[in-house]
């Protein structure tokens, strides 16, 4: 006995009419470039000291949200790219050690406040699934 089953007919469209699409609206963000100088608490490595970078990507700032590339570089362990996304005083924050090797990647969540000069802090969980069996952490960080 033969079955058919329903053939299903996908359309890929090249994009969407512009009344589909999100219209763009002006950053009314606050903004969190800068440079940082931080301390954290890793669960496997201990104590550690580094720079975290980060800049405002207007481009894909949207509203009260903000679109961010993110840089950590930590002496002894290399650099960490990623991109982050904030709205208020929330980031969630995406980090990868440039050597793959290690799995030394994960995902962190910041709180932002400002110090009584004016400037920036936050503080940082982490969490990185595969890093040696799973790993978390914590930063802070001051704005230079």
């Amino acid at each position: 006995m033969l079955c058919s089953a329903p053939v299903v007919a996908q359309t890929v469209s090249a994009a969407k009419p512009a009344s589909m699409r999100m219209a763009p609206q002006p950053f009314k963000g606050t903004d969190y470039s800068g440079v940082y100088d931080c301390r954290g608490m890793d669960s496997h490595e201990g104590p550690y000291n580094g720079v975290v970078t980060l800049e405002l990507v207007p481009s894909q700032s949207n509203g009260e949200h903000g679109a961010y590339r993110f840089k950590l570089e930590v002496s002894g362990y290399g650099e960490y790219p990623g991109h982050a996304a904030a709205k208020g005083r929330e980031m969630g924050i995406f980090f990868a050690n440039t050597d793959p090797a290690p799995k030394d990647y994960g995902t962190g969540l910041a709180s932002f406040t400002k110090a009584k000069n004016g400037k920036w802090t936050f503080t940082k969980y982490y969490y990185q699934p595969e890093f040696k069996g799973g790993n978390f952490g914590n930063e802070t960080c001051f704005q230079r």
